[in-house]
């Protein structure tokens, strides 16, 4: 029985998900190395070894040390947070550790400081403008790899990108021009230095691009990680469908005000995060209301949507024909706007039948 905000999840299609885009990645023969941050599960983990998979992505040291238990080849696509030598040193005692570098500086202080060989990728900038050397900086990626060149235990893979800009896009279209472009980026590169290192290897990341492009020119391996869940805005840029989001919000209503169209659930920031986005017919939006079926739920109720979120409280919006149907003490389903977020504020998600599979 629900009694409070839970956060359901579908394991039918999250499984189809894993699986759709293992598929993908063998038909195209490319290395999947799937992000864990959205689910961060060891138990949903070991559905993508079911499907195959046998090396992760993580955000975090924390992350990867969860993960080790289980998982003995994992990429932290992060840029190295020096301050963690310590704990770094430890993993990579037990397990194959990639780490990420954009700096000659933090090359150098690994050099100094890592006590077991490790893999390098250096960070690419390729439009997203958050982290990494832009491509043409040949200066900053030469001084990096002077550094791994005289450093025993720094084992340089390759180059890593991720397209966040993807989600920026309105529709495949778009999502397939800033595929291709970053793809164009990362071949050239790999030309320019395949020469000098011909095991070296490109690794893009990012789900929009994995779920909808076609050419991945010579890209090795692709690291998607939201695809497992999807969720609003992976529908709103055209990347997946309403049918393909395996998580939902289950919130108690509490309170009913239809002179205001208007229902408060038990459901808030706290649960959600804050994270909006801005729905052509609603303007901004923090979820979309469906209804519960057995072992599921219905397609996205029209007029229906999560229209305010304070810490504790949500506000959802009803049309006149569904403001009769709720009651204080109903459980309404949430589609989340960013399921990454949402999932890392429950801790821990619910099954059909009433199973609880945790995460860090």
């Amino acid at each position: 029985m629900i009694k409070r905000p839970v956060l359901l999840i579908d394991e039918k299609k999250c499984r189809s998900n894993i699986n759709q885009m293992a598929r993908k990645a063998a038909g195209k023969k490319l290395t999947l190395r799937p992000h864990f941050k959205t689910h961060q599960s060891l138990e949903i983990g070991r559905w993508f070894k079911e499907a195959g998979v046998d090396r992760i992505t993580v955000s975090s040291v924390t992350m990867a040390e969860y993960f080790s238990g289980e998982w003995d080849d994992i990429t932290i696509a992060f840029p190295v947070n020096i301050l963690e030598i310590d704990e770094i040193n430890l993993l990579a005692e037990r397990i194959s550790l990639n780490l990420l570098i954009e700096s000659a500086e933090t090359a150098l202080f690994l050099k100094d400081n890592i006590d077991h060989d490790i893999g390098i990728f250096i960070k690419i900038d390729v439009g997203y403008n958050r982290t990494g050397i832009v491509p043409d900086n040949t200066d900053a990626i030469e001084s990096i790899l002077k550094v791994l060149q005289s450093a025993d235990k720094l084992k340089f893979r390759g180059f890593l990108s991720h397209a966040g800009h993807t989600y920026n896009c309105r529709s495949r279209s778009e999502i397939i021009e800033i595929s291709n472009r970053s793809v164009s980026i990362m071949d050239e590169l790999k030309d320019r230095y395949r020469r000098e290192y011909p095991e070296l290897i490109t690794s893009l990341g990012d789900t929009p691009s994995c779920s909808v492009a076609d050419d991945f020119g010579t890209t090795d391996e692709i690291r998607p990680g939201n695809y497992v869940f999807y969720d609003l805005t992976q529908h709103q840029i055209s990347s997946a469908g309403i049918g393909d989001i395996s998580v939902a919000m289950a919130c108690p209503v509490v309170a009913v005000h239809e002179e205001r169209n208007e229902i408060v659930i038990y459901g808030g920031g706290v649960h959600f995060s804050k994270e909006s986005m801005t729905d052509d017919e609603y303007g901004v939006i923090y979820g979309r209301a469906v209804a519960p079926v057995h072992d599921g739920w219905t397609d996205l109720i029209p007029g229906m949507y999560l229209k305010k979120l304070s810490q504790e409280h949500g506000i959802v919006h009803l049309p006149d024909s569904e403001i009769a149907n709720y009651k204080p003490g109903d459980i309404i389903l949430i589609l989340p706007v960013h399921s990454c977020m949402t999932g890392n504020l429950m801790k821990s998600y619910q099954t059909f039948d009433g199973r609880i599979i945790d995460r860090l």
